[in-house]
């Protein structure tokens, strides 16, 4: 089962980005994977689901790229700030915009209610309370900042990825998040 699954994960994440969700063949994309649509139906439930379990993998990888992007960070600080610009900036990857960004909304609803998403917001969360108890932070509830960080990054991301022109976009994207999240830091010596 779990070899049938994957194949029909890889061959939906073709189909869903060369044509999006809703021109993809089901009858195509289960022959190119070597299966019937009862092996779609019995790993995913349906098109829907098999949606859904696409992107749960892709916003994993996502989450992993924008980890990698904070690990080389020189400061807490600047970590939680690449974390939150490389996911804006992944919007410009056109399998994560069509499918993510652009398709995931529009068929399987809010993003911030994705289970996925959940893994994301813990790990700000996490970090946010630790910037506050170094100090690095102003006095802030560590889940409403933790919140208003994901949500700002998500919806910058969404931004760019339904914008005709996402390359000049995204750097005014990426410029307000950081500025936005700025606000946040405890002032020090006259500086913010």
């Amino acid at each position: 089962m779990g070899e049938n699954r994957a194949r029909l994960l890889a061959a939906a994440r073709r189909a869903f980005a060369a044509t999006g969700f809703a021109a993809a063949s089901m009858d195509e994309l289960t022959a190119e994977a070597g299966l019937t649509r009862g092996a779609l139906y019995h790993s995913f439930g349906d098109k829907r689901g098999l949606l859904a379990a696409v992107v749960a993998e892709i916003d994993g990888e996502m989450a992993a790229r924008a980890r990698e992007a904070a690990a080389s960070a020189p400061s807490a600080w600047d970590a939680l700030l690449a974390e939150g610009s490389a996911y804006i900036g992944m919007a410009l990857d056109p399998e994560v915009r069509r499918i993510v960004l652009l398709d995931g909304p529009a068929f399987l609803g809010d993003p911030s209610q994705w289970p996925s998403q959940n893994g994301c917001l813990d790990l700000t969360r996490q970090a946010v309370a630790q910037l506050l108890r170094d100090g690095i932070l102003r006095p802030v509830d560590v889940e409403a900042a933790a919140r208003l960080l994901n949500g700002a990054a998500l919806n910058a991301a969404l931004w760019v990825a339904a914008s005709d022109a996402p390359e000049a976009v995204l750097p005014r994207a990426d410029a307000a998040f950081r500025l936005m999240a700025s606000g946040l830091l405890r002032e020090r010596d006259g500086q913010g």
